[in-house]
């Protein structure tokens, strides 16, 4: 462990005691590996209009919302039918191939053993967060979609969140914009340097990473800590 996850460790711990911890995750690449299922449905919604998108091309867009991500590829008025048919492809095609990141159920049943509230704030439409959450049999207790950024602080506030995990960019400026301890995870797009960057107090390689991690997560860090 380096002189940095000491420290944020430290402020996991440093908390009322009294308070019920509450902790957020994002949906995909954070606690799901959706990748397979968003590259297929992304790729034949493009490939119906004629336009071919590589792996390659879509990974960097994994976690952003899915009319911008069209917009790279689309003129503006092909974006939202477009929308419509990879929202309609994802049920058909992409839940079933979606899995719990590993550590992702136990993580989310010990939290809510020791009493503590998971939330799951996703940019994702939610009908299709619930469906990926019973497929990979995972239960948050606050289920919350089609928010990206900032605009996840709303109900990461209104539920006192402690604590915000997420693998992009934009879920640092979510915890950050909330008040909360921002955790990122390298499993998405964006790696350590790049999640510190944009605000992350603690920066880990895997979720399960944060299992070892529960007797801190028992109390909430201070607000002030960034």
């Amino acid at each position: 462990m380096t002189a940095d996850s000491r420290d944020a460790a430290a402020d996991l711990g440093d908390a009322d005691p009294h308070k019920s911890q509450v902790v957020g995750f994002d949906l995909d690449m954070t606690l799901v590996d959706s990748s397979r299922g968003i590259i297929d449905c992304m790729q034949r919604a493009l490939s119906a209009r004629g336009v071919h998108a590589s792996e390659d091309q879509l990974w960097p867009l994994m976690g952003a919302p899915l009319l911008d991500n069209l917009a790279f590829f689309l003129p503006a008025d092909q974006v939202e039918a477009a929308a419509a048919d990879y929202r309609a492809a994802y049920l058909i095609h992409a839940v079933e191939v979606t899995t719990a990141m590993p550590g992702a159920a136990e993580l989310v049943h010990g939290i809510q053993d020791f009493g503590g509230v998971v939330m799951v704030v996703s940019a994702k439409n939610p009908v299709a967060v619930q469906a990926v959450l019973d497929h990979v049999d995972i239960h948050p207790d606050v289920v919350v979609g089609d928010l990206f950024a900032h605009d996840k602080a709303g109900p990461l506030r209104r539920h006192e969140a402690d604590v915000y995990v997420g693998d992009h960019v934009g879920d640092m400026y979510a915890a950050a914009a909330a008040g909360a301890f921002a955790i990122g995870v390298t499993t998405g797009p964006h790696d350590e340097q790049t999640l510190r960057t944009a605000g992350a107090d603690l920066v880990i390689p895997a979720l399960s990473d944060l299992l070892e991690r529960l007797p801190d997560l028992r109390t909430a860090p201070p607000s002030s800590v960034r």
